[in-house]
């Protein structure tokens, strides 16, 4: 029986450069990119994954246009809002992770009560990562530790996971980076301390159920040790 990753980080890259390679507006390809994570929730679904964290815009996104950060905050809400009956249908809990203060508070209004209306969900975990970066969520964990004020010796590994964003959830098994870039790039740089890396050449609009059946089969195939 193969050896499925419970829990899946996701970074769906190359949206804009398959936008480019078709001749057409950068807009569509993230729309594109919309439906093929569709399609993947349901492949990881039918796979026996459990969760799922999806890089969809980090902190250093901001320095985007604004014309294109307006769009994707646009997409994203939409998404969500338009989404909560389907999730529900399918027992998928969504938590959105990052910094939530700085979106526009229509988004805002939108996370809560998607987030409320999916929390007792069981089939499924969609942790959809908006204005998140690796490095503010261990700074974030750092000062709401501070703020307790919680004893040194108090500190360990397992205290300081339960601050972080994606405070109890399993670690993830599997880093899946589609787009033919390789590096984390500022992302779950805790949680991803003994993740299997796999990358894929393909941009995300491309990526298909045969590529993520291959990329099940090389998780299969590898031999995790976490330093033994």
């Amino acid at each position: 029986m193969p050896n499925i990753p419970q829990h899946i980080v996701l970074f769906p890259d190359g949206n804009r450069r398959w936008a480019k390679e078709k001749g057409i507006v950068s807009f569509e390809g993230h729309l594109q990119g919309e439906k093929k994570f569709d399609d993947f929730l349901h492949w990881c679904k039918n796979a026996g994954v459990k969760i799922i964290t999806v890089f969809g815009f980090s902190t250093e996104n901001w320095k985007r246009s604004p014309e294109e950060v307006n769009y994707l905050m646009n997409l994203f809400e939409k998404y969500l809002g338009e989404g909560i009956e389907h999730f529900n249908k399918e027992g998928v809990k969504v938590v959105i992770i990052g910094q939530k203060e700085r979106l526009p508070e229509s988004l805002q209004e939108v996370i809560k009560n998607v987030e409320s209306s999916t929390k007792d969900n069981e089939k499924f975990h969609l942790n959809l990562a908006v204005s998140y970066g690796g490095r503010w969520d261990i700074l974030h964990a750092v000062k709401k530790i501070l703020e307790e004020k919680i004893p040194a010796e108090n500190i360990t590994e397992e205290l300081f996971e339960h601050y972080l964003s994606t405070a109890g959830l399993v670690a993830p098994d599997l880093i899946l980076r589609v787009g033919g870039e390789m590096r984390l790039s500022n992302f779950v740089l805790w949680q991803g301390a003994y993740s299997e890396l796999y990358f894929s050449p393909k941009l995300w609009p491309d990526f298909s159920k045969e590529d993520f059946e291959a990329t099940l089969a090389e998780f299969d195939r590898r031999t995790r040790r976490f330093g033994k």
